[in-house]
C-alpha cells in the first residue's frame, strides 16, 4: 500500500510572524538594484527591504550574475549568506537591462524615484525634504557603486533624492545608502497606511493601523514556508 505524503506545514512561529508583520509591510513599494558590482551589496540591500518591510526588490543584472527565477535566487547559499537569509522571503526579480526593468515598472503604473545628486531640470530634494506618498505605486532606485545611477533611469524619474552629507567622503555604497533612504521612505508610507486606505476602499480608516511593531523576544526566523507574491 502505497504511503501518502501530506504536504509540509509551516511551523506556528512562522505563521504567528507573517500575520504580524502583514499590516506593516508596505504595500506597492519596490526597491530597484541597478547593476550592482559589489555581490555582497546586493544581499544587503535585500536584507534590508526585508527589515524595513519593502515589498519587492528588482535588481538590474546585465552581467547575469542571479539566476532569472527567484525559486533558484532563494537556494544561492551565497546570496542567502550576504543577505542573511532575508532572500528566503523577499520577493526578488532580475531584469537584464535598465530598459527593460523601466517598461516593467512604468506598464505597471510604477513611478520611479532616484537616489542621486542634484540633475539640472529634475525635480531634486534631499532625503528628509521628500513625500514618498504622493505616488501609490513608487520604485525607489539605487545606482551601481562606481558610476551611480543611470542617466536613463534618471531620464524616466519622476524626483532625484539626495543624502545629505557633511564628511570628506560624499558617497556611499549600495548597501548602505538603501538602509538609509528606505528607512525614510517606509517610515513615511506605514504612516500613511495607518490611516488611509487604498484600491476600492479610499479615505481615513475607523481605526488607524499600528505603525510601530510592539517589543518583544525572539521573533523567530521565518523559514522557507513563507512565500513571497508578485502582485
Amino acid at each position: 500500500m502505497m504511503e501518502t505524503l501530506e504536504p509540509k506545514k509551516s511551523k506556528p512561529s512562522v505563521r504567528k510572524r507573517a500575520e504580524a508583520i502583514k499590516s506593516f509591510r508596505c504595500k506597492n513599494l519596490i526597491a530597484v538594484l541597478e547593476d550592482p558590482a559589489d555581490f555582497k551589496n546586493i544581499g544587503t540591500a535585500i536584507q534590508n527591504v526585508n527589515a524595513l518591510g519593502v515589498d519587492k526588490v528588482y535588481i538590474v543584472d546585465p552581467r547575469r550574475t542571479l539566476p532569472d527565477d527567484w525559486q533558484d535566487m532563494r537556494e544561492r547559499s551565497s546570496l542567502s549568506k550576504t543577505s542573511v537569509s532575508a532572500v528566503k522571503w523577499t520577493f526578488a526579480k532580475r531584469f537584464d537591462s535598465t530598459e527593460a526593468c523601466l517598461h516593467h515598472l512604468e506598464k505597471q503604473g510604477v513611478v520611479s524615484i532616484v537616489t542621486s545628486p542634484h540633475v539640472k531640470s529634475k525635480t531634486n530634494v534631499y532625503l528628509h525634504e521628500g513625500d514618498y506618498t504622493r505616488h501609490t505605486k513608487p520604485a525607489v532606485w539605487f545606482g551601481n557603486e562606481a558610476r551611480g545611477i543611470s542617466e536613463l533611469a534618471v531620464e524616466r524619474s519622476a524626483m532625484c533624492v539626495a543624502i545629505p552629507m557633511f564628511g570628506m567622503i560624499e558617497s556611499l555604497n549600495m548597501g548602505t545608502s538603501s538602509g538609509i533612504v528606505l528607512y525614510e521612505v517606509t517610515k513615511q508610507r506605514r504612516a500613511y497606511q495607518s490611516v488611509y486606505r487604498r484600491r476600492k476602499q479610499k479615505g481615513k480608516r475607523a481605526e488607524p493601523l499600528p505603525t510601530v511593531m510592539p517589543l518583544q523576544g525572539d521573533a523567530g526566523a521565518m523559514g522557507s514556508e513563507f512565500r513571497a507574491v508578485e502582485l
